[in-house]
């Protein structure tokens, strides 16, 4: 049997710094940390939130641009926000992965039986948010990630999350998916998931959470996917998208197996860092207490292995390109 990778994964240098955000504290919705713009003719509500996670620095970087250019909307609302404000205020970069959220994950909050209950900070926080998430038809959630592969989207499990994604453009992974046993994401909320209601949304995954290149994608996605819903003019950051490449073709990954972590010694057998591809079915890729877990397929890609598993967590998403997602 392979042994089980017990050591850490160093930790990438932080390149970024944190956004000061407080001018915009106060928005202008009754919410704090929420703004809406509103231009007056008939259109969607378009949403870009930043910081579910309060260490991921890329996300406040890309908001605090749209604020500094004065971006409006030609038509429908646009509201900027910014989500976890307690995890995001007790952020330090001498020890980067202590404020990811205050009392609990932000982003697996996004169900009923949840938001009506419990008092802790991101519950009281996301309770006081509902109203406005409800309100958004199309939801850009800017996130980054532990290790530095390249950026993705997470599209959800529907047809028209991965459509959006093309509409968008970039990242050139998208990656379909049921999200998480420990809870919904925020974009998984309402009628984001429902097939029948013509709200969407995308989660973005913009690289490592403080490498500098993650604040350039989260910039460019945010434009791009403005432009793609309408609430921009088409043209409208044309000078500013010149300096990116053109976005690559894209490939789409299906989410078949979500691994939760089911006991308290989940250990992975190599320092994956995602985005492999593991050629055989039934290779050993962790053990989780006395259970080996196995690829279920030829050709598996790995998404996103978590460097600090706990019980109850998504250790890794297995999955498999697919030619048409």
């Amino acid at each position: 049997m392979t042994d089980a990778v017990t050591s850490p994964l160093p930790l990438t240098p932080v390149e970024l710094t944190k956004t000061d955000i407080t001018p915009y504290l106060a928005g202008n919705t009754g919410i704090r940390g929420v703004t809406t713009f509103d231009s007056g003719v008939a259109g969607p509500h378009v949403a870009v939130t930043a910081i579910v996670h309060g260490n991921e620095l890329c996300g406040p970087i890309a908001v605090d641009w749209l604020f500094a250019k004065g971006v409006r909307p030609v038509r429908g609302k646009l509201s900027l926000a910014f989500i976890n404000l307690d995890a995001y205020d007790r952020y330090d970069p001498a020890d980067p992965f202590a404020s990811r959220w205050a009392d609990e994950d932000m982003n697996r909050l996004w169900q009923d039986e949840t938001l009506n209950g419990g008092d802790t900070l991101e519950r009281k926080r996301a309770k006081e948010l509902r109203p406005f998430i409800d309100s958004v038809d199309l939801l850009l959630d800017l996130h980054s990630m532990q290790n530095a592969t390249a950026p993705l989207y997470i599209a959800g499990p529907l047809a028209k999350g991965r459509a959006l994604a093309r509409a968008v453009g970039t990242p050139a992974l998208v990656v379909s998916d049921e999200g998480h046993a420990a809870g919904k994401r925020m974009r998984d909320h309402g009628g984001f998931a429902d097939p029948e209601s013509p709200k969407n949304a995308l989660l973005v995954e913009c690289g490592q959470h403080w490498e500098k290149a993650s604040a350039d994608v989260a910039l460019e996605t945010t434009l791009r996917f403005l432009q793609a819903t309408g609430v921009v003019a088409p043209d409208a950051f044309k000078q500013d998208l010149a300096r990116f490449p053109a976005p690559a073709p894209q490939s789409f990954v299906e989410i078949v197996a979500p691994i939760t972590i089911e006991t308290d010694d989940f250990r992975f057998t190599a320092p994956y860092v995602g985005q492999e591809v593991i050629a055989k079915a039934g290779t050993v890729i962790a053990h989780d207490g006395g259970k080996p877990v196995v690829t279920p397929h030829d050709d598996t890609v790995l998404i996103m292995p978590n460097r600090r598993p706990a019980k109850g967590q998504t250790a890794v998403r297995l999955g498999r390109f697919v030619e048409d997602a």
